[in-house]
């Protein structure tokens, strides 16, 4: 969705989520999670004990992003960079970044570190498939700066969404600019179909380790 073509009448017209659908993905959700558990819980034992091994400091990372209708919510991760409890500044992750642990990298590679999240999804906070949720400063950063930001609010975030398959990592405002067209698209067009292929997209990226940082 091109943000250069659309006014507030455009937006209110075009983006109207079906309830009814909203409903069936919030459903899907729930069960994808519980019947995923045999798999995920034994992996995330063994996530545990290779970041407690690897590096001082938790297994898990929270942090504060901004979720449906612009509320904050705390997701949780894996940690995957050096603990510095001292560091509350908001920053993006640079190629190569010297924070990240050798077992972070290797997790991070293959999204193991969003695993976590599947709490959030349960808690109703996250879904499956939608915008990725952005830290705090920098959303409101957005919100001021991009023409239409806060539509994205309008669904769940998720693990994995349309703008992640398309485009991957976003670290400047112009990159953001490029992730939110695809956020928007996600939005209009939501359906089981468009989650589906977003569904197989993710599992290509996963298995060749496309876009990670």
């Amino acid at each position: 969705v091109c943000l250069r073509h659309l006014n507030q009448g455009w937006m209110r017209a075009l983006f109207n989520s079906s309830p009814s659908y909203l409903v069936v993905k919030r459903v899907i959700d729930v069960l994808v999670v519980l019947l995923t558990l045999p798999l995920t819980l034994p992996l995330c034992a063994v996530i545990a004990l290779a970041i407690k091994l690897d590096s001082p400091g938790p297994v898990l990372f929270l942090q504060q992003r901004v979720g449906q209708k612009g509320n904050p919510f705390w997701l949780v991760k894996f940690r995957s960079m050096r603990h510095e409890p001292e560091s509350t500044e908001a920053r993006f992750t640079a190629p190569d970044d010297e924070r990240i642990t050798r077992v972070g990298r290797w997790l991070r590679r293959y999204r193991l570190d969003e695993l976590p999240q599947l709490w959030n999804v349960l808690r109703g906070e996250m879904s499956l498939i939608g915008p990725r949720p952005e830290q705090v400063a920098f959303a409101r950063q957005f919100e001021k700066e991009i023409p239409f930001y806060s539509w994205r609010y309008s669904v769940k975030p998720g693990i994995t969404g349309w703008a992640q398959v398309q485009q991957g990592y976003a670290s400047s405002t112009d990159e953001t600019m490029i992730k939110l067209e695809y956020d928007l698209y996600y939005v209009k067009h939501l359906s089981i179909w468009l989650d589906l292929l977003i569904v197989a997209r993710t599992l290509t990226t996963i298995l060749f380790g496309r876009g990670a940082r």
